[in-house]
């Protein structure tokens, strides 16, 4: 509890020096700490099975405190990212905020099957306006399906992954999708992120004739 009430009062110093900076110090500062939270905890050792549900409960308490005494503002976001569920990729430092700006769908292979593309309607009536599809380097399910024996084993992903332009065609021509993209209120983009560094690379709008 003495360990609490310590990182409670550093964090309610950091907060007050913090509204007292320019917004792009702030901004800084922050990816700045949160990257330094990372590398805190990326060296320690990997725990078992137990143990690690064990610590994700103490650290849930822990955080639920700091947010019980500092609550977060609310941003509704605008931008849906679809991303492999690949551990690797980390959404956080991928794309750099922390203010929840962002649905995250995340799918093995990117895949953006029929419950997905429901999610990503929703979510497009819910105010998103910009969708941005990602693939990434060195992914294992797309590896799986282009190795014919991992196809037997793994069947329902692989097809899935060997249809993943069929799925976008399909979502970009539901008509709700169609229409807002036809009026400009709705971007489709494309993106590829290195595994390695998490850059992505510039988004490119997906090709229009798509939807003929």
């Amino acid at each position: 509890m003495k360990k609490l009430k310590s990182i409670l009062i550093i964090l309610a110093f950091l907060t007050a020096l913090g509204a007292l900076l320019s917004p792009s110090v702030q901004y800084l500062l922050g990816g700045a700490f949160v990257n330094i939270g990372y590398r805190f905890q990326d060296h320690l050792h990997q725990l078992e099975s137990d143990e690690q549900v064990e610590e994700l409960i103490r650290q849930n308490r822990l955080a639920a405190k700091v947010r019980e005494f500092f609550p977060r503002s609310e941003h509704h976001p605008k931008i849906a990212l679809v991303v492999c569920m690949d551990a690797r990729l980390d959404t956080n430092e991928i794309v750099g905020d922390t203010r929840r700006l962002y649905y995250i769908i995340r799918t093995a292979g990117s895949i953006l099957s029929l419950p997905e593309q429901d999610m990503l309607e929703l979510a497009v009536a819910n105010g998103i306006t910009t969708i941005v599809l990602t693939q990434h380097t060195d992914c294992a399910a797309e590896k799986a399906s282009n190795d014919p024996e991992r196809r037997k084993l793994l069947p329902h992903l692989t097809n899935e992954v060997l249809a993943r332009e069929k799925r976008i065609h399909e979502f970009l021509n539901r008509p709700e999708i169609r229409e807002r993209i036809a009026k400009g209120g709705l971007k489709v983009l494309h993106s590829t992120i290195n595994t390695s560094t998490g850059e992505m690379s510039s988004p490119s709008v997906i090709n229009p004739e798509i939807l003929e």
